[in-house]
């Protein structure tokens, strides 16, 4: 599906009926690694719209020249969400970048959210990072020998080297990174002042109420973890875990732990908008 925008067309897919949920993707891929790590989730719960764009420059959706920075790319995924579910409420989600994303988005609109997920989250851009060092728990080198080189390139800074990490970069994450607007992604990511927000996105006016999930990995040497506990503050119906055993890749590196916490997640999403739903009718 497409979304006519001010200047630029949103490709995204949607899948299901109620509840809206926004999924954010990580840089540099497209929509379909978060739809893998959360379209599970729905096979049995019903009442969820899920929605997944391919962020500007991503995918099928095309970079534009005006487009030159982080805070340009949160209006449009603010007018995305205007437009699409315009006046509801809704989910978000996001993962990796995605994450970072997420949380401009909930500065602008709090009010509105009923639930969030920052998985892997980008907290903060570039050097600042605090991460570990990389470290592989469980190696495989004749798989690792025996991949291609877009594949290898990722596989090397996982924690778990297995066939089914393994198959997800391919399915996933490498193949991701050759749809979208190389160009335009370079334009963005390269230059410091580009790729972060030009504001404090953590300084909100007051925290968010809704359940909230931030998950990370004990390994994880491309965001790290002791970053994202400094905004937990923020959301204090927020579960923290950091999953040993897991890296960047942990939706699949601790899958079992992954699903167990996002499963309880949407089970308190759930009750939260119920309370939230029978107290307007008492009102009403």
């Amino acid at each position: 599906m497409e979304c006519d925008l001010k200047g630029i067309t949103l490709y995204y897919e949607m899948f299901g009926e109620g509840r809206p949920i926004i999924m954010l993707h990580g840089w540099g891929v497209d929509h379909r690694h978060i739809a893998s790590d959360m379209e599970p989730f729905f096979r049995q719960r019903a009442g969820w719209k899920r929605i997944y764009p391919d962020l500007p420059g991503h995918g099928k959706t095309l970079g534009q020249d005006w487009i030159q920075n982080q805070d340009m790319i949160l209006e449009v995924v603010l007018d995305f969400i205007d437009k699409v579910i315009p006046g509801q409420r809704f989910v978000l989600a996001g993962a990796s970048y995605g994450a970072y994303l997420a949380r401009g988005i909930v500065l602008h609109r709090s009010a509105s959210i009923d639930g969030l997920l920052l998985d892997v989250p980008v907290i903060v851009q570039g050097a600042k990072r605090h991460v570990p060092s990389h470290l592989t728990l469980l190696a495989d080198p004749a798989l690792a020998s025996s991949l291609e080189p877009e594949v290898a390139d990722y596989f090397q800074i996982t924690v778990v080297q297995d066939r089914k990490v393994a198959d997800y970069i391919r399915d996933y994450i490498a193949s991701g990174t050759d749809t979208g607007d190389l160009v335009f992604k370079e334009k963005i990511r390269e230059i410091p002042e580009n790729y972060a927000y030009s504001f404090d996105v953590d300084a909100l006016p007051k925290p968010c109420p809704a359940p909230s999930l931030i998950i990370t990995g004990r390994q994880d040497s491309v965001v790290g973890y002791r970053d994202a506990w400094q905004i937990l503050e923020n959301y204090p119906r927020g579960t923290f875990a950091i999953l040993d055993r897991a890296g960047h890749f942990e939706s699949v590196e601790q899958e079992h732990l992954f699903r167990a916490l996002v499963g309880e997640w949407l089970d308190r999403v759930e009750e939260y908008n119920h309370k939230k739903n029978d107290f307007r009718s008492e009102k009403g």
